[in-house]
């Protein structure tokens, strides 16, 4: 991938990498977060707040140093020497306010989802490709310490092979006005799992089913199944209706089984030695059928994390990216595949919870039958 850099300057015979300059568009329910963490980083200036609501912009602009506002992306693109662009705004929007900019030239930084479209986030992926362009989705849980450790685990063959994930993610609230509980929720797990599994998030086919106990008129609850290899299974569950908050993941492996809550700061990862083993490795599937399970039960410990903010990582990553001419860890394309699975999700939910084939994954599947 060949990607646009700055190039670096010179002071007393050592090179200084000067910051690069970036904008946040969307002042709303991300956009404040975005600013505050450009603002600290030693690698960014942050330059203008973008957003239609001039009195928002005004308001955030005021809290991290009295940045220009700006009403219009293009008064932006045209006011302000960019580097790059941080894009906060509601997903149906994403699509033109980054095909704008990547056409502006400037990289491009942009909350999930990617788009409101499988269609559209690949038009921007291959628009960023083709003009040599950084386009990073900020998945920002993939840049907590719990998620990089995990991450690690997996790797490292900590955890052996994967045999099942079970993630729930419920809570009592927000019903959103635009989006069901799968496109609001889901994609949180979605991309944690193209992070930490090998060779990211590729199921070949989906099942998920929903409910709509409230009459909103959108899901509120809902499942969604889909394999991995060796007849692995991964089972996520959203839930906007819940009285209780949880946030957690399983991933069982052959070798140890972690588990991952994510709301105890005390102890937000614990691997536990214990698991079902099938006697002597048989070798072939009839063998397995045959041989005696046993259980094993050893110790659990808890990995030691530093905590620290996760999307400081992430304007760090975008920065890093831009200047050393590589792909971000949640690239574009990972957006990508996060949206195939979504959309996929919308299919199945429209026939009842039939099995629906991935977009983008269709000749796996052939190769798998």
């Amino acid at each position: 991938m060949s990607i646009r850099t700055i190039p670096s300057g010179q002071l007393n015979g050592h090179a200084v990498r000067p910051r690069l300059r970036i904008a946040v568009v969307g002042a709303g329910y991300w956009g404040p977060n975005l600013a505050r963490n450009l603002k600290a980083s030693p690698d960014w200036d942050l330059v203008a707040i973008c957003d239609l609501d001039v009195e928002r912009g005004l308001r955030l602009a005021e809290t991290v140093g009295g940045v220009a506002v700006v009403e219009s992306l293009d008064e932006l693109l045209d006011t302000y020497n960019l580097d790059a662009v941080a894009v906060a705004t509601p997903a149906h929007t994403h699509h033109g306010v980054v095909m704008t900019a990547l056409r502006a030239g400037k990289h491009v930084l942009v909350e999930k989802p990617l788009a409101d479209s499988r269609a559209k986030g690949l038009e921007m992926v291959e628009e960023a490709k083709a003009r040599g362009l950084v386009l990073m989705a900020d998945h920002t849980y993939c840049f907590t310490p719990a998620v990089l450790k995990i991450q690690e685990l997996v790797a490292t063959g900590a955890l052996g092979d994967i045999l099942y994930v079970d993630s729930v993610r419920i809570n009592l609230g927000l019903v959103q006005p635009d989006v069901n509980v799968f496109w609001d929720l889901a994609p949180h797990d979605l991309s944690i799992l193209d992070f930490v599994l090998p060779g990211g998030l590729h199921p070949t086919e989906i099942a998920a089913h929903g409910a709509d106990p409230l009459g909103t008129g959108r899901d509120c609850v809902g499942h969604l199944t889909f394999g991995l290899p060796n007849d692995a299974m991964v089972h996520i569950h959203v839930n906007w209706l819940s009285p209780t908050k949880i946030r957690q993941m399983i991933i069982g492996g052959s070798k140890r089984t972690l588990v991952w809550d994510d709301l105890n700061p005390q102890q937000r990862l614990s691997v536990y030695d214990r698991g079902v083993s099938l006697e002597h490795q048989p070798r072939s599937a009839a063998d397995k059928r045959t041989s005696a399970i046993s259980y094993r039960l050893g110790d659990t410990w808890s990995p030691a994390l530093q905590e620290r903010e996760p999307l400081g990582q992430v304007v760090a990553e975008l920065a890093a990216s831009i200047r050393n001419h590589t792909m971000p860890r949640t690239s574009g394309e990972s957006g990508l595949r996060v949206l195939s699975v979504l959309e996929a999700v919308t299919q199945s939910l429209s026939t009842d919870g039939q099995s629906t084939v991935v977009a983008g994954n269709e000749v796996n599947l052939q190769v798998a039958r």
